[in-house]
């Protein structure tokens, strides 16, 4: 399993990861809500502490300018990021200033070379997603998926556990509707959390069964 006894584990990212999280539920009502308690309930003596530091709107740029009170100072040991759909959203909402695939991967790169240099955490990174939901969202994927890309090349060379749920939202639209997933294409609904829940723990080790 990829994490140990004692670990202190972070999530960050943007509203996908935030998910309404305030001080009385500091981990949300999402995906690492979801993930955090069923760890826990599984593996009680492992006393692991989880964070939540997902900001809504973020994009890969107001990571880097918070890094180092959200992410270094707190000394994570297993660091898990998934941001990028603002990166790509702001082209296509009222020619907000955009991102490119460089940039963003040139801006992800030099985030997770501070966390390697500066944690010992091990990574995890998911890849952004996107459900064509709306009108006009599938023009989106000229920009969207270069930054899929970039993130699985980082993760290649990071040696991150790599997370792919814009392949895990495609298939799961083939077997329910996609409202059941999605509200507007791009924040999950309760269901949608729990599918990325159970990616999560299925990729740092925690077997939890589920129908074939």
């Amino acid at each position: 399993m990829l994490i140990s006894k004692g670990d202190v584990v972070l999530f960050q990212g943007d509203s996908i990861t935030d998910c309404h999280r305030h001080p009385d539920n500091p981990l949300g009502e999402g995906y690492p809500f979801i993930a955090a308690n069923i760890f826990s309930a599984l593996y009680p003596e492992m006393d692991v502490t989880f964070i939540n530091r997902g900001i809504s709107g973020n994009t890969v740029k107001d990571l880097k300018n918070r890094w180092q009170e959200d992410c270094l100072d707190l000394k994570p040991t297993v660091l898990s990021i998934l941001v990028g759909v603002n990166d790509t959203w702001r082209r296509y909402d009222d020619n907000m200033t955009t991102t490119t695939a460089e940039e963003y991967k040139a801006v992800y790169r030099e985030i997770l070379e501070q966390a390697r240099e500066k944690t010992s955490a091990k990574l995890i990174l998911m890849e952004p997603f996107l459900i064509h939901l709306k009108e006009g969202q599938s023009t989106w994927r000229e920009d969207l998926n270069p930054k899929i890309m970039a993130v699985r090349e980082l993760a290649q060379e990071f040696d991150a556990v790599y997370i792919p749920l814009d392949g895990i939202f495609a298939a799961a639209i083939a077997k329910a509707p996609m409202k059941t997933w999605i509200f507007d294409g791009i924040h999950p609904t309760p269901v949608g959390h729990a599918l990325i829940a159970k990616a999560w723990l299925d990729a740092v080790g925690v077997d939890i069964r589920w129908p074939k």
